[in-house]
């Protein structure tokens, strides 16, 4: 993962314009540069791809604490957008596994600008999804 790659489980990744730059137990780091075909018409990126950029961050953070790669699924994201998100210009989104149990975990994320000012931030809980495992 921390090479930028683990599995692909859908083309989203490509998408909405992310890559993974670092990722190590507990938390992942990626760069977003979202496309203009993710905006809204205000001319601004949708907050439903924010919500999902982070919802991406929040879950490679949590499974980056597993032994092996395993999906999440959310059980609840809670999104605070601060500022206005641009197609083209880059940001970065950190996330981090605050709890990372057997059962149910707890992660964070920030998108921050390329100031470094943060523009929207997340916490969610989420769990393994197992039945990838049996697959």
């Amino acid at each position: 993962m921390a090479e930028g790659r683990f599995p692909q489980i859908s083309d989203i990744n490509d998408h909405i314009g992310q890559v993974v730059t670092s990722a190590e137990p507990g938390r992942v780091d990626i760069s977003w540069t979202p496309h203009e075909r993710l905006c809204n018409p205000g001319g601004t990126v949708h907050g439903g791809y924010i919500a999902m950029i982070l919802d991406n961050a929040v879950c490679l953070a949590a499974s980056s604490t597993c032994e092996h790669f395993m999906p999440m699924l959310t059980l609840s994201l809670n999104v605070d957008y601060l500022r206005g998100v641009q197609a083209g210009a880059t940001y970065t989104v950190a996330g981090t596994c605050v709890h990372p149990g057997s059962a149910r975990m707890v992660a964070n994320a920030v998108v921050s600008d390329a100031s470094g000012r943060p523009v929207a931030q997340a916490s969610a809980s989420m769990i393994p999804n197992r039945a990838f495992a049996r697959q």
